[in-house]
């Protein structure tokens, strides 16, 4: 494979049934040269089957959560283009990152365009906002907390903020680090980069992933989300009211794409 600039990094628990066929997809998107699924505690074969397909695994012998597993991911991508991790993969320097799902199956191959305005210097950060959109058994109320949450911080409110398909500069990951804990991880990077003046676009793209249903242990995930992205939102209110006086002024940058 010739030299990119995109390293795509894909946190995983217990997606057996997909992760093989979102590697393939993700690795045809234009200039990936490294593809990372971070196994965070599986106990199927996810960590087999995603090697197999042709990514470098990183496992964690625990689940730690999604924001952990991106952590390892950026930092997996830093060891691999270091060397430190195997032989070198030769390139343009630190790679943009995109960040997807494990569940996107084929349709991660139409996760292209979430890197153009960031290669293009236009935005540091990209939010994908899925044009095809599966009803699920749950209210809303998640989703409606952390879009509400972000507006009140920043004085925008994306359309889908929960979405975990975004691309972005190695600056702007830096940037967002410490990570908001868990599921709570979104919304806080939303936050803080637009707090710290970094430009975010959202980019329709019509990427679909498993819905979560309606029985007792989805509605315990969406409890779980729940709780996280509360966590990110009240770790941040101090800021929040440092920065009210501000408004209507911009605090970052944000636009649709």
């Amino acid at each position: 494979m010739p030299p990119g600039d995109l390293a795509i990094i894909i946190p995983a628990k217990n997606e057996a049934d997909r992760i093989t066929a979102t590697v393939a997809a993700a690795s045809k998107l234009a200039g990936a040269d490294i593809v990372v699924v971070v196994d965070d505690g599986s106990t199927d074969q996810t960590a087999a089957l995603a090697a197999a397909a042709g990514a470098h695994v990183v496992r964690h012998a625990r689940n730690r959560g999604k924001a952990a597993a991106v952590e390892t991911g950026a930092e997996a991508v830093q060891l691999i283009e270091s060397g430190a991790a195997g032989p070198v993969v030769a390139g343009l320097g630190p790679r943009y990152l995109l960040f997807l799902d494990a569940d996107l199956a084929d349709s991660a191959a139409e996760a292209g365009p979430l890197t153009e305005p960031v290669r293009a210097g236009t935005a540091d950060m990209t939010i994908a906002v899925f044009s095809n959109r599966v009803r699920n058994g749950g209210f809303g109320i998640v989703t409606t907390t952390a879009g509400a949450g972000i507006e009140r911080a920043t004085g925008w409110r994306p359309a889908q903020p929960l979405n975990g398909q975004r691309c972005m500069t190695r600056a702007a990951f830096t940037a967002a680090l410490p990570l908001a804990p868990g599921w709570g991880l979104e919304t806080g990077m939303t936050i803080d980069l637009l707090q710290k003046g970094m430009r975010v676009a959202e980019v329709t793209v019509p990427l679909s992933h498993r819905a979560t249903g309606k029985d007792w242990r989805s509605q315990v995930h969406r409890l779980r989300q729940l709780v996280d992205v509360s966590r990110a939102l009240i770790a941040r209110e101090p800021v929040v009211r440092r920065v009210r006086g501000r408004w209507p002024r911009q605090l970052g940058k944000a636009s649709r794409g």
